[in-house]
């Protein structure tokens, strides 16, 4: 009787050790009728891998306006949406821009992709 080779499931694991980054909800912080003020409030901290930001992905966003500066991988661990915000473990804010998962990899996980997040003051 003919028996088939073990075969690897070909997963991916990821590592995670490049950095924390914190997912923050943002709100309206300003009384009714003023000016919009933007208040983080820490939801998340979750480990990152950096990600290759790829020439597509770049000059898609450019096509929408947006100046894509990074993508971190994440595990998939509570909700990530678009309308959150990051801040790395340097300080830096980044607005989430598109949350994506990625399929084929142990743990899950997601791709963020990240832009500078500048409140331009309008006086």
């Amino acid at each position: 009787m003919y028996a088939k080779p073990r075969r690897p499931a070909h997963e991916v694991t990821q590592a995670f050790n490049d950095g924390f980054v914190i997912i923050c909800t943002v709100r309206d912080a300003a009384a009714p009728g003023f000016q919009p003020v933007e208040e983080l409030t820490p939801r998340l901290q979750l480990r990152y891998e950096e990600q290759r930001l790829g020439v597509q992905r770049y000059y898609e966003a450019k096509q929408n306006q947006v100046e894509i500066s990074r993508v971190l991988r994440v595990p998939r661990a509570g909700v990530v949406t678009n309308q959150d915000a990051a801040i790395t473990e340097d300080g830096r804010r980044y607005r989430i821009e598109m949350v994506q998962t990625v399929p084929d990899v142990l743990p899950p996980s997601l791709d963020i992709t990240l832009s500078d997040y500048r409140q331009e003051d309008t006086r």
